[in-house]
């Protein structure tokens, strides 16, 4: 099996921060429909991205229908897990390396609506609320060891 090549961002807007219900996964067989959870917007980097800058806009553009984003940087860490066996069975790989970006949302909110079958709500919340929504370990211990890198705008 091999690892996924993944990216993902850490959006904020007003001291807050994006995240979307994942309802469904991508599998060989197809799309599989799964009890959502909360992250952060995250993909896998596609064969016709010319750099992971453009695969994590391509990411937010399919997530979140808005190209309204300001990049803020590039984190040096990464998010890097194992699949369950039973996914890895699914989607071919046995793990995933993230790279992981900080962006600022800068839209007026009214262009929010996912152009994936993936994602069922967004919204933005502030750090506590974050903490306790993100599904997954990973991401969360992400943003524990990186967060204070991400600096609010004014």
């Amino acid at each position: 099996m091999r690892t996924r090549k993944a990216v993902g961002a850490i959006v904020t807007h007003n001291k807050r921060f994006l995240i979307v219900h994942k309802v469904a996964i991508n599998t060989r067989a197809g799309t599989e429909l799964q009890n959502g959870s909360w992250d952060f917007v995250k993909g896998g980097i596609k064969d016709e991205d010319k750099t992971v800058e453009a695969a994590i806009r391509r990411e937010l553009l399919e997530e979140t229908g808005s190209v309204a984003y300001l990049l803020k940087k590039r984190f040096h860490d990464t998010i890097s897990f194992s699949f369950p066996e039973t996914i890895q069975k699914k989607i071919g790989y046995h793990r995933q390396t993230t790279s992981m970006f900080h962006f600022e949302y800068i839209g007026d909110g009214n262009d929010l609506e996912s152009n994936d079958r993936e994602i069922d709500q967004i919204q933005f919340v502030y750090k506590p609320a974050l903490l306790n929504l993100i599904a997954h370990e990973e991401s969360k211990e992400f943003f524990i060891r990186n967060g204070s890198q991400i600096i609010h705008e004014k």
